[in-house]
């Protein structure tokens, strides 16, 4: 059994560890009110764009070079999560589910080696860089400093490898934020434009095009699809900060129940130790007595 001085030891520093994941807890309150607001307010706008979006691309889908199906052999997953540990299973649930997109449903495209990574986040940019998986960029920076200029020109670059057939599809992997404690592992589809989107599954609006069609996806829908990645990062911000949240809140209670029962066994071996002392004195003063 542990000392007095071992146990008082380690009681200074839980509590030491407890005041950190505390503190940390209390930024990522902070930080996690900004993020959220941020994605709030996108994302009704976003879900707009994203239902006339696909009516668009569902209305006519040979004059739409972004709404292209074609055979799928050079993909690529942008991916999506964090630069910094401590928030649970935020990170790992990322690649756990690259790694199962890679044996599943991309399977064929990543035997063949025609699976690329673009990586926003130093945690996927490790795994990637460790799986030696061919990668074309990280962009860690932009969790930092969320910039839509920044996201409007990685858009740019897909859509242009899109129409110049260096990719067949490109898939995002996300975190999507629903509350502080709930996020949802999310890889949606980013190009070709789905045909079933927002509720264009139970509606479909037949549009009445003013300028001409050609002259609309040349102005509307890039704007579309640059706000759609946006939405994606600012969902993996806001989903990271509730998870921290959540796991330093986790974390404090735990050190807390610790504390309580270190406290509890220090207190016990205390007495123990008084009890014993005075056990020797009456033996001593019974010995002398005697």
């Amino acid at each position: 059994m542990a000392n007095l001085k071992e146990i008082r030891i380690r009681i200074a520093s839980v509590q030491s560890t407890q005041k950190i994941t505390s503190a940390m807890k209390m930024v990522s309150a902070a930080k996690l009110r900004r993020a959220q607001n941020a994605i709030l307010t996108l994302r009704p706008y976003s879900n707009k764009l994203t239902e006339i979006l696909g009516n668009i691309a569902s209305s006519d889908t040979q004059d739409n070079p972004l709404a292209e199906v074609r055979p799928i052999n050079n993909v690529l997953v942008v991916l999506i999560a964090s630069n910094k540990g401590l928030c649970g299973g935020f990170n790992s649930n990322i690649i756990k589910h690259t790694e199962h997109l890679l044996s599943h449903d991309l399977a064929q495209p990543h035997k063949n080696n025609n699976v690329q990574f673009l990586c926003i986040g130093k945690r996927v940019s490790d795994y990637v860089r460790n799986k030696q998986y061919p990668c074309i960029g990280c962009y860690d920076h932009l969790l930092d400093n969320p910039s839509f200029e920044d996201i409007a020109n990685i858009a740019d670059g897909f859509m242009n490898d899109y129409t110049t057939k260096k990719y067949d599809k490109i898939i995002i992997v996300y975190n999507e934020f629903k509350n502080a404690a709930t996020q949802v592992l999310t890889d949606s589809q980013y190009l070709p434009i789905p045909t079933t989107m927002g509720k264009i599954q139970t509606s479909k609006v037949d549009y009445i095009f003013e300028p001409d069609k050609d002259t609309l996806y040349q102005s509307l829908i890039p704007k579309i699809m640059k706000v759609r990645l946006y939405k994606c990062l600012l969902d993996s911000i806001a989903s990271e900060h509730g998870a921290r949240m959540t796991a330093m809140h986790k974390a404090t209670e735990n050190a807390n129940e610790l504390i309580k029962s270190l406290n509890l066994t220090y207190n016990k071996l205390r007495q123990s130790s008084i009890t014993n002392e005075i056990i020797e004195i009456v033996s001593g003063a019974n010995a002398l007595n005697a």
